[in-house]
């Protein structure tokens, strides 16, 4: 599978099954889309701001809701897989992506395996086994948590130094190195981290030392 980072605004995601698992996948993607859960009990769970729609479909009901929704992606996460089988079937059909709760491994094709994420807006890194073992991707995102501390901020950062340097007439090389600098230096990373209020100034002093004076900003 190849990974890829998909937006979901203003499309519907449609979530089939209000289990544990039917409300994880329901707050994820939440996040950006309208998010419908469709099923006849509800766990004592957090859905977010998905709207939940009591019913019971069957198989031969799947082509209907999906119809109905008009999703971009069908979470099939009910406990039953003839259920499962005719939502993601349907959801082929109307091409929209599907997502099985109740698969691993090998899986067809318009698949997508949703991803154990870690944030720090604007930067988001995604973790998968391809849902062999969600176990080892939560681990993964743990350890992967504290190495990521600040990323967003040195991409905010880093983004500002770049339109400047380029705003000074810096040569494109020249504001490479600088900016590569910047995202590899000790000291602005320890000051994105600690919250300090000197992270640009740290910043600031190491594009100098690579530009060669301190007059490239105004």
């Amino acid at each position: 599978m190849i990974p890829l980072f998909h937006d979901f605004e203003g499309e519907t995601v449609l979530v089939v099954g209000g289990g544990p698992v039917g409300a994880r996948k329901a707050r994820k993607f939440a996040r950006e889309a309208d998010v419908v859960v469709l099923s006849p009990e509800f766990a004592d769970a957090d859905f977010g701001a998905a709207e939940r729609v009591q019913a019971a479909p069957g198989p031969e009901d799947a082509a209907d809701w999906v119809a109905r929704a008009d999703p971009a992606l069908v979470v099939a996460a009910t406990d039953d897989a003839d259920v499962n089988d005719a939502f993601a079937g349907a959801a082929r059909e109307a091409g929209a992506l599907v997502n099985r709760a109740d698969e691993s491994g090998g899986r067809d094709a318009d698949s997508v395996v949703v991803p154990a994420t870690i944030r720090d807006d604007p930067v988001a890194v995604a973790v998968s086994t391809g849902g062999a073992s969600p176990a080892l991707s939560k681990y993964l995102r743990e350890q992967l948590e504290d190495e990521l501390a600040g990323a967003g901020g040195m991409a905010d950062l880093t983004a500002s130094l770049r339109a400047e340097l380029k705003a000074a007439d810096v040569p494109p090389e020249t504001r490479r190195d600088a900016v590569r600098a910047v995202v590899r230096s000790g000291p602005v990373w320890k000051a994105l981290r600690t919250g300090g209020t000197n992270a640009r100034q740290t910043a600031d002093d190491v594009v100098a030392g690579v530009v060669g004076n301190t007059e490239w900003s105004t």
